[in-house]
C-alpha cells in the first residue's frame, strides 16, 4: 500500500507544524489548512486525500460543522476527529456524522499513525469496490460479464 496521504486541520500553528514533521518523518504525505473553511478548500484541490486529521475546537467553521461538510462533498474521505476538549457528547456527534475516530489531545503518534493507517485502507477498499461495480456494469451493458 502506498503511503497515505493525510491533511491535518488545526488553528494552533506550532501544533500544526510539530505534528506534520512527526508525520512526514513516518514517511506520509501531509498538507495542512489552520481553518474549517481552508481544509474544504484543500480537500477540493486534492481529491485523492485518504484521511483528514481533523481539531474539533476551531474559529469559524468548527470540527464538527467542517466535518458535516467534508461527509457531503467528499464521502469517500476519512476522517479523524482531534481535541485537546474530550466531550463525550461531541465524540458521539463525530461518530453519529461519520468520523472514523477520535481521538484526545496529546495523542500517542504511534496510535495515530494505526488510526491513520486502518482508516486509509478502509477508503482505498471502499474505492476498490466501487472501481469493480462501475467495471461489472460497463461489462454488462455491452453483454461482456
Amino acid at each position: 500500500m502506498t503511503r497515505p496521504f493525510i491533511m491535518l486541520v488545526d488553528d494552533e500553528v506550532p501544533f500544526v507544524e510539530t505534528m506534520t514533521k512527526r508525520l512526514q518523518k513516518r514517511e506520509l504525505t501531509v498538507i495542512t489548512a489552520l481553518s474549517g473553511k481552508e481544509a474544504m478548500g484543500r480537500l477540493a484541490e486534492n481529491r485523492n486525500l485518504d484521511v483528514v486529521i481533523l481539531d474539533v475546537k476551531m474559529p469559524g467553521l468548527d470540527g464538527i460543522e467542517t466535518l458535516r461538510e467534508m461527509r457531503k462533498a467528499f464521502p469517500l474521505t476519512e476522517v479523524i476527529m482531534l481535541t485537546g476538549h474530550a466531550t463525550v457528547e461531541t465524540a458521539i456527534e463525530g461518530m453519529k456524522l461519520g468520523a472514523y475516530d477520535y481521538l484526545i489531545k496529546p495523542c500517542d503518534i504511534e496510535q495515530l499513525m494505526t488510526k491513520v493507517e486502518e482508516a486509509t485502507k478502509k477508503k482505498r477498499d471502499h474505492e476498490e469496490k466501487i472501481r469493480e461495480a462501475k467495471v461489472k456494469e460497463a461489462m454488462s451493458m455491452y453483454g461482456l460479464e
